[in-house]
């Protein structure tokens, strides 16, 4: 982790927490509690290893609500947001 951003490959997909943004709702711990739990701080963070069908990953980082997950195909482009 640097700069309050954790980053994990999962499912040929690079995938960014932002922790600076992060504030717990927890949108995503719900939609896919195999891949994201919140930690001490109540931010998300990921679960090790993350076991998570890709489409219930995506669906899972676009429920954030203040943007805090960022995913990345393998050709660059940005999936969400």
């Amino acid at each position: 982790m640097t700069d309050g951003v954790e980053e994990r490959e999962i499912r040929g997909l690079r995938v960014r927490i932002d922790r600076t943004l992060c504030v717990g709702f927890g949108d995503c711990v719900t939609a896919a509690p195999e891949a994201f739990v919140l930690d001490d701080e109540g931010i998300a963070t990921f679960v090790a290893p993350p076991v998570v069908e890709r489409v219930r990953l995506l669906e899972a980082c676009a429920a954030c609500p203040v943007d805090a997950l960022t995913v990345v195909d393998a050709e660059g482009h940005q999936l969400v947001p």
